[in-house]
């Protein structure tokens, strides 16, 4: 059978390799170890088809050193131990290896550590390739011992290079209108082994005319949306979502909430991080936020998908589109910082309460003026724990609702001073 043709068109030469230019170009990091000749261990992460297993396989020629690849999902800690013994030999031999370790993320902590001697001592020059973030699926102690590069998406003008080349291999060109060819790289969604895979299947399949993007459609199903719902792509997107909001930029927030529903995203999810920045970003500037966000929520819980979707499109309209401030927010994390370091003053004695006889003799409540009786409902009476100079927390702003809050703020401010004499 012959070689999928991805692998024909594997580059050999660093040169030829599309797409990561801010790695392989003379001042970037790879093309710096190859000027100097001397390569580092690293973790190339990054999606799928973005070219770390190439990337790899270049380097360890380049560098003149042996070649072994592995994948976490298959080796085993024996396969481990043979590779690491040759190469120890190899290495009293004056000969390097590069142990190319695909989906490295899968070895566990246990067995992450098992590299650690053979990458400190240079038996291994360790390449790792994972598309999970390293932050969170390596240990600390191997991931100290690597530079970590990040491999990004092919762009749409990489995937192009690399459909000509495959056109260029095959001596002929690929059956399809220039809509399709639009809609062929957009379903690659920047995986250039995708593409020239399903530029395979196209010429498997010969059509005797030139597919458009109808005929496409119907016979290639796109690929699955890139999405973890527990991983990088959960909480970027729902970062997106959540800074569109704040952003004020409503077109943005849509997308990214459509992008986080077509990926399966549980609804009730999103309807919950919308409460959260009904709360977090909008607060008082707009009080209705909340309520808006809490029905939208159950009209979801009480009608379903997908109907109950729009609902929650409706609330992330309408908060994007809402005065926003944070004032509350930093008020209520200012006072839980006062309350860390006071958290043992006692209440001023005129505001406690005194059910007995004996807390009255004891100046439970002695003082205390009820603010109903007073001429303006205000007694402008201190209620800080006795000692503790009064502090300021909320600070509205400017905006909304917020703006009339201000004044009554204000209002108290001024006489509670007058009150003070």
């Amino acid at each position: 059978m012959p070689r999928p043709l991805a692998d024909r068109l594997r580059p050999e030469d660093m040169d030829e390799v599309v797409g990561q230019r801010h790695l392989l170009r003379p001042d970037a990091p790879i093309g710096l170890m190859r000027s100097s000749g001397s390569l580092a261990s690293m973790v190339l992460w990054g999606p799928p088809g973005s070219g770390k297993t190439t990337i790899a396989r270049i380097l360890a020629k380049d560098s003149g050193q042996e070649f072994a690849q592995i994948s976490a999902v298959f080796s085993s800690v024996a396969e481990l131990r043979s590779i690491f013994k040759t190469a120890r030999s190899q290495r009293e031999n004056g000969k390097g290896t590069v142990l190319f370790v695909d989906e490295i993320h899968r070895f566990n902590k246990a067995q992450q550590d098992g590299f650690l001697p053979y990458v400190e001592d240079g038996t291994v020059t360790l390449v790792g390739a994972t598309t999970e973030n390293p932050s969170f699926e390596l240990n600390s102690a191997l991931l100290s011992r690597l530079q970590v590069l990040v491999l990004h998406r092919l762009t749409s003008d990489e995937l192009e290079i690399l459909a000509q080349r495959a056109e260029a291999l095959m001596s002929k060109q690929l059956p399809v209108t220039d809509d399709a060819w639009k809609m062929l790289i957009e379903m690659a969604a920047g995986d250039g082994r995708a593409l020239l895979n399903l530029i395979e299947h196209i010429w498997d399949r010969a059509p005797a005319e030139r597919l458009d993007s109808k005929a496409l459609a119907t016979q290639f199903a796109r690929r699955a949306p890139a999405y973890d719902k527990s991983g990088d792509w959960h909480y970027n997107l729902i970062s997106a979502l959540h800074k569109s909001v704040r952003g004020s930029d409503p077109d943005a927030a849509l997308y990214w909430l459509a992008r986080m529903l077509a990926a399966g995203e549980d609804p009730r999810y999103i309807a919950r991080r919308l409460t959260r920045m009904a709360i977090e970003d909008i607060g008082l500037a707009d009080p209705d936020a909340l309520a808006f966000c809490l029905a939208a929520w159950e009209a979801y819980e009480r009608i379903g998908s997908p109907e109950g979707e729009l609902a929650i499109a409706q609330a992330v309209l309408f908060l994007a589109l809402s005065p926003k401030s944070n004032a509350a927010y930093s008020a209520f994390k200012s006072a839980l910082s006062l309350a860390d370091r006071t958290g043992s003053e006692s209440p001023p004695m005129h505001i406690l309460n005194a059910p007995t006889n004996l807390m009255k003799e004891s100046g439970y409540g002695k003082g205390y003026k009820y603010d109903h009786d007073t001429e303006l409902g205000f007694s402008g009476q201190d209620y800080f724990p006795d000692g503790l100079q009064r502090k300021e927390f909320y600070f509205p702003v400017e905006r909304g609702f917020e703006r009339t809050l201000r004044k009554r703020l204000d209002y108290f401010a001024k006489l509670r001073r007058k009150s003070s004499g």
